[in-house]
């Protein structure tokens, strides 16, 4: 089989963003793995709009989105194979894979991107009580049975989790004939971006109950009821159940990025994000293995994955020239007061563009109101932003010169966290 210099894994946003950026990096044998049976990912089945406003300035729904990065990728003749699972990842970046044209094949690519995305914590990792009936979907399901094979799941329905996709299903599901009789969520605070929050449930009157949780699930073939109470301390306080008559609950319990692979190669991964610890660059713990998009860590746009891919598709573009860069020193970069992971997790200062900037992500572990966003060099403030309000569902993005941390050549580390305006 034909060598590439450059394979990614995923053929969702992220891997066609990040194949796009490599090829007008000047890299010319580029191949996709995608596992499905097209490019486009999940977005293939979020038929609402909301997409694009930063990439392309204009409000596109998931598949038109997919649509022009795919259109990119067969413009620059990119190839891609599709229905091929890759089996496993080795630490020289040997990627094993199979599918029923080439059968099991391996290749032996200079550089390789992790664009696998994430899947949805399923009912299992929840610890709800009750029988095991039908009519249990995570939300994510629920959306690929409703919009791409043309089922509605059930009439009836609760929601568990107020994610992002958790949300607009409770839109989708009522303009479908459903009633969706409430969104329960643990945590004081909605997981979901703000905008969701009013789109989907206000404007339908789908209430809210923050601080709630399913305890209890009737029925045995079919979902007939659940009970959710409210929660205190992560407990449920008795006398405060309610009881729903439904025949679907949904499940919006979180995003785990898909990092099996990763794992098993012998990536370092972030406890925080489940995702790979990675650089400035975007590269893992292995060199010319690098990683971007929601196997990274959960973004809540998708604009931000594309952005960060094309990132990730330069940097392994510059790798694949230059070989692995030689470095005498890496900062860490740690993060307290509020911040509760950031990515990268470190950072090579004689990696950085002088001239440039570094994009450093994170997010918060609560909801913050009247805070600074400060970034500090040892005992030297770097970068300060003042925030009205900051909350988890949303990602904060910080452009960092890279000058400012040039002209600190004595620091040990970086460190992220909030401060009062």
């Amino acid at each position: 089989m034909k060598e590439y210099d450059l394979v990614i894994i995923g053929g969702g946003p992220a891997g066609l963003a990040a194949a796009v950026a490599a090829r007008d990096a000047g890299i010319q044998d580029i191949l996709i793995l995608e596992r499905d049976n097209e490019l486009g990912g999940i977005l293939n089945q979020c038929i609402h709009n909301g997409f694009g406003l930063h990439t392309f300035k204009e409000e596109l729904t998931g598949p038109e989105y997919a649509s022009r990065f795919i259109q990119q990728v067969k413009e620059r003749n990119i190839e891609y194979k599709l229905g091929t699972m890759v089996l496993d990842l080795a630490q020289d970046k040997t990627v094993t894979a199979m599918n029923r044209e080439d059968g099991l094949f391996q290749l032996h690519p200079k550089a390789v991107i992790l664009a696998m995305g994430c899947r949805e914590r399923p009912r299992g990792a929840l610890n709800i009580p009750g029988s095991r009936p039908a009519g249990i979907y995570t939300a994510g399901t629920a959306q690929r049975l409703v919009n791409m094979e043309g089922y509605l799941p059930g009439r009836k329905v609760v929601i568990l989790g107020s994610g992002d996709i958790g949300l607009i299903m409770a839109r989708r599901m009522t303009l479908e004939g459903a009633k969706v009789q409430v969104v329960a969520e643990l945590l004081p605070y909605s997981g979901g971006l703000k905008r969701n929050i009013v789109q989907c449930l206000d404007d339908f009157g789908i209430p809210l109950k923050l601080s709630h949780t399913v305890v209890d699930i009737r029925g045995r073939k079919r979902v007939e009821g659940v009970t959710i109470a409210q929660v205190e301390n992560g407990k449920p306080v008795p006398g405060t159940e309610e009881y729903y008559e439904c025949d679907t609950l949904l499940l919006s319990c979180g995003l785990i990025p898909e990092n099996e692979l990763s794992r098993a190669a012998g990536v370092q991964l972030n406890p925080v994000t489940n995702g790979p610890a990675v650089n400035e660059s975007l590269e893992t713990s292995i060199p010319g293995v690098f990683a971007a998009g929601n196997v990274l860590h959960v973004h809540d746009l998708v604009d931000y994955v594309s952005e960060e891919a094309g990132a990730a598709g330069r940097h392994a573009a510059a790798y694949i020239r230059g070989g692995e860069a030689v470095t005498r020193k890496t900062l860490p970069i740690t993060c307290k007061d509020g911040v509760r992971y950031t990515v990268p997790l470190s950072v090579r200062p004689e990696c950085l563009d002088p001239e440039g900037t570094m994009t450093l992500r994170f997010r918060v572990g609560a909801v913050y109101t009247g805070k600074q966003i400060a970034i500090y060099a040892g005992d030297k403030l770097l970068y300060s932003r003042k925030r009205k309000i900051m909350a988890p569902g949303e990602m904060e993005t910080v452009e960092l010169k890279s000058k400012l941390i040039l002209d600190c050549p004595e620091a040990e580390e970086l460190c992220v966290k909030l401060e009062d305006a």
